[in-house]
């Protein structure tokens, strides 16, 4: 068994100054560091550039030519997002001549763009119709042959609409950079470049782990969702249908923003009134299922470090995203994956067996649906063994962008609306469960009930601080009686997961948990969250941490913050589950796992 945790090589404590570069933009003295970009350097200035295509920390190969600006001495036009300062530099961003080329290039991507706005789910959000407008461009100013493409909608969860694509390339960079997936890139050239899969294939033939992210940072409505609202609106209408919606903790924090709210607004009370509007039976919190989650996980964990011949680590199985990475990319592990249904799918089997039970309901005649930030659990309610007492866990999945759309298309005023509450009897979860919404979150619900259940005797800060924050990789080490010391680490993003596996495969990683989500800053960042436009993520706003921020200040003044300690999973168990971790416990609310064929 593993003793402790793999130290991380330590950052040398020379500190390498970086030299300043002075310079001018728009006549106005500023002073950055070496190797800054134009583009940046202009925003610390107070000038701001549009682009479509540079986003920081993901790509900045200049492909759309938006950003281009005057440089004194240069015969050309200057690609901001791309070309880096230099002492004495003289730069303009306004001039008549930038105006004119950004506009021209404009024209140009519109020419060759399906330009259906009222229609596209990206109305009001769409970074080349708001340019278009600021620069007064004329959409048929270059009339002619215009591209046109198959939509792909072939997967269960995105649809690929090629005749919207700016080449922009930024869910290209999004795919292999940050997630290291690369099942798209850029295919053929000239005017007849597309983005796509390998050999024009389609979306359901390809290992596309379903994360979403490429959707979030389309400037365009070139990738949208599959939407399912109309599923949803038919069983709401269907009398014989006993209609359940459960909503994940991150989608409390982001749909706000979709109504005008400041990123990070937690609009709890008011989402539940608009669910009740919208004429659902019941409204529960999936938070409720994700203290189920603990007490099973916790148990699987346990029962792992007393057998010697357990698959240590064991590592998270909530996110959707990274259990079919690891389906496709590392199959050879799945052993070291939890056996335990996402919160998602517990909440799904917990209605269609214990409730449908409790209130005389056939579970065929319940209709369960979820709110969820991510688009990967549309793939999950498909799974095959995701299926409980003869009937689909979860019926239907909509994302937090899916759910205002149905609010605004029930003309319902979202921010007039009083504060709501959960339905009874399984409407309340306890802050371990809602802090499942951002990275470290699963860990620090986890750890709070493996201390004091194994340690038993209350945690005197309930805090775990080291797993929580933005770096990629984090890790602790917990002391548990009987145990010794835990070792722990939190990951989030498939690139940077894909380290660990690494180590796993090597038999160098002395870590015995993890865990792991697909998306940056875990589901507060999911595919399914509301569209943050590229001018916020390029000043650094940390959308994730201002979006977890509500759940821990939640959290920090909740009575009820260990997930043991909710009396509803209490009496779930002592009234239907019996044992946690016991025989109907792991038929209900456990699963497999099993190897995709990454190329079929």
């Amino acid at each position: 068994m593993p003793t402790k945790a793999s130290a991380k090589p330590k950052a040398s404590t020379k500190s390498t100054k970086v030299k300043d570069i002075n310079l001018k933009i728009n006549n106005i003295d500023i002073s950055v560091p070496a190797g800054t970009k134009i583009y940046d350097a202009a925003r610390k200035a107070g000038f701001s550039i549009p682009t479509l295509c540079y986003l920081k920390g993901i790509c900045n190969d200049g492909s759309c030519r938006i950003c281009v600006v005057e440089v004194k001495g240069e015969k050309n036009l200057v690609t901001s997002c791309y070309a880096a300062v230099r002492e004495g530099m003289e730069v303009f961003t306004t001039t008549q001549k930038v105006l004119k080329d950004r506009k021209i290039t404009l024209e140009l991507l519109l020419s060759d763009h399906k330009v259906d706005c009222p229609s596209c789910p990206r109305a009001g959000a769409c970074e080349l119709k708001t340019l278009s407008n600021q620069y007064g461009c004329d959409m048929n100013r270059y009339p002619g042959k215009k591209n046109e493409y198959q939509i792909d909608d072939s997967s269960g969860f995105l649809v690929r609409d090629n005749n919207r694509c700016i080449l922009c390339r930024r869910c290209v960079h999004m795919c292999n950079k940050i997630q290291s997936v690369g099942v798209i890139g850029v295919n053929h050239r000239g005017f007849h470049t597309d983005i796509g899969q390998a050999f024009e294939a389609e979306l359901k033939d390809s290992p596309c782990v379903a994360c979403g992210l490429c959707i979030n940072v389309c400037p365009v409505g070139a990738l949208t969702e599959k939407d399912d609202t109309q599923k949803i609106l038919d069983a709401i209408q269907d009398s014989s249908k006993h209609v359940i919606v459960g909503v994940a903790p991150a989608v409390r924090v982001a749909l706000g923003e979709e109504f005008g709210h400041p990123i990070g607004t937690d609009v709890e009370g008011k989402m539940i009134s608009s669910l009740k509007m919208l004429g659902f039976d019941k409204v529960f919190d999936v938070s409720m299922a994700a203290d189920l989650t603990i007490m099973e996980e916790g148990t699987e964990l346990l029962h792992r470090l007393h057998d010697e011949d357990a698959k240590l680590p064991m590592i998270t199985s909530c996110s959707p995203g990274w259990v079919n990475f690891v389906e496709y990319y590392y199959p050879e592990l799945l052993g070291h994956i939890s056996s335990c249904k996402s919160p998602q799918q517990m909440f799904g089997a917990i209605m269609k067996t214990y409730y449908a039970e409790k209130f005389e309901l056939d579970p065929k005649n319940i209709f369960v649906a979820t709110i969820m930030p991510c688009i990967a659990k549309k793939t999950e309610i498909l799974r095959g063994s995701q299926a409980t007492a003869d009937a689909q866990d979860v019926d239907a999945v909509i994302t937090t962008r899916e759910l205002a759309r149905l609010i605004k298309k029930a003309s319902i005023e979202f921010n007039k609306l009083p504060i709501g509450d959960w339905d009874n009897p399984l409407g309340v979860g306890s802050t371990a469960g809602l802090i499942f919404g951002t990275t470290g979150g699963v860990m620090e619900a986890s750890l709070r009930t493996l201390s004091e259940t194994i340690n038993k005797k209350p945690l005197k800060d309930l805090d775990f601080k080291k797993v929580r924050g933005i770096e990629y990789i984090k890790e602790a080490s917990v002391d548990l009686d009987e145990i010794g010391k835990l070792n722990v680490a939190v990951v989030h993003t498939l690139g940077e997961a894909r380290k660990i596996l690494e180590q796993i495969k090597e038999g160098k990683s002395e870590y015995h948990f993890i865990e792991v989500m697909a998306c940056s800053g875990g589901c507060v960042g999911g595919g399914g969250q509301p569209i943050v436009c590229s001018d916020i993520i390029n000043d650094n706003i940390d959308i994730p941490s201002a979006r977890a921020k509500a759940m821990y200040s939640k959290d920090k003044k909740s009575g009820s913050r260990k997930s043991h300690e909710n009396p509803i999973i209490q009496e779930v168990y002592r009234e239907y589950l019996g044992e946690v971790g016991g025989d109907k416990a792991h038929k209900i609310l456990h699963t497999k796992h099993k190897k995709r064929i990454r190329h079929p």
